[in-house]
Formats: C-alpha cells, structure tokens, sequence
C-alpha cells in the first residue's frame, strides 16, 4: 500500500471522527495562541488529519490521489531507498511550514483556528509540477487543459492576492507556502529537476513554432 493511500485513509477516518465529537476536533485545530501558551505543539500536524466539512475532505482528498500517487512514484523512481522518506518530509514538512504564516501573525489571537489538509496537498501539488510542469491540468470552470507550470502561476498569484485581500475564511497563505515548499524541496532534493523543468518548458514553447 502507498504511502499516499495511506495518508488517504488516516485522514478520511479522522476527519469523519472528529465531524461526530466537536471536542475532539477543537483539540486538534490550528490554534496559534495555544500552541504558543499552552505549549500545545501537537496541533502543528493534528489539524492537517481534520476539515471543515465533506466537501472540503472531498476535495484535498481527491487532489491528493490524484497527484500523490505520480509524485510518490517518481521520488521513489528518482531517489531509490530515499524515496519514501522524501515523500514524508515533502507531505509533513508541507503541514508545519504552510502554517508558519498564521503562527506568526496569529500567535496571539486565541480566536483564530484552521484546519485542513490543503497546505501539504499544494506542496504534493507543485512537486508534481516540478516534475512535470507541460502535463495539461483541466480546472473545474475551464473545459481544456492547461500545462501544469501555468496553472502553478495563476494559483500562487491567487493565492497570493486572496490572502492579502481577506475576508474569505481560507488560509490562502497556507496554500501559497505549501506550494512554494512543495516546489523548493524537490529543486533542492534534485537539482538537475529544475534544468529538466525549464527543458521541457522549452520544447512545449518550441513545439508553437
């Protein structure tokens, strides 16, 4: 079984464990203040595994297969033995680094909570764009494909413009350093990914020519 798989059932069954025992859930939101005061260091991970609901689940759940299997496998392909560890630190390093963000501006707002998976699926995301940045991507209001280095542009300029305009409820900032630690930490991993990146950019602009 992958580790994605895996990933993929530990977080359905939490999720809809905590849905049925609110108390449970409150103890493992994103709570800047509390991880800060209270010492409760635990949340950093805990509120990756919890959602706001069926349709936000649904949907960092389906982006994670969908990407996280190829990403998986290519680090293994790619790494040998390292493989499975790489993709661990790619997926848990996305949870605590996509929230560093709120720590820092929330760490003393006891109001202030997130949950979701979504930072560590942008980091899963991106990596498979490094990998492969012409693979055509289909959004949901757009009927043909877009190469996948084009919609990682749009998302991080979203991302960024919606966080810095608020008033969505959505971490836009986890998303947007998720991606961006998705994308550094398989550059840096392999460094040769990122000439291979820019090669295959290249070839698909020639390919207009």
């Amino acid at each position: 079984m992958s580790i994605t798989v895996i990933i993929l059932i530990v977080t359905i069954g939490i999720s809809l464990l905590a849905d049925s025992k609110p108390e449970l859930k409150e103890k493992m939101l994103f709570n800047a203040y509390q991880i800060k005061h209270n010492k409760e260091w635990y949340r950093w991970i805990t509120h990756a595994f919890i959602h706001g609901g069926f349709m936000h689940l649904a949907l960092n759940m389906f982006v994670l297969y969908n990407f996280g299997e190829y990403v998986e496998h290519s680090l293994n392909g790619y790494f040998g033995g390292s493989g499975p560890y790489y993709y661990i630190l790619l997926y848990f390093g996305g949870i605590i680094v996509s929230s560093m963000a709120a720590f820092k501006k929330h760490q003393d707002n006891r109001n202030y909570n997130s949950l979701g998976a979504s930072g560590a699926v942008a980091s899963v995301l991106f990596s498979f764009i490094i990998f492969e940045p012409t693979q055509s991507l289909y959004l949901f209001f757009i009927p043909i494909g877009i190469p996948a280095f084009i919609v990682g542009v749009l998302y991080l300029w979203y991302e960024q413009y919606m966080g810095k305009k608020g008033g969505t409820g959505i971490a836009h900032d986890a998303h947007f350093w998720g991606a961006t630690y998705g994308a550094l930490l398989t550059i840096v991993l392999g460094p040769d990914l990122l000439s291979n990146f820019f090669h295959q950019i290249s070839l698909w602009g020639q390919s207009f020519l």
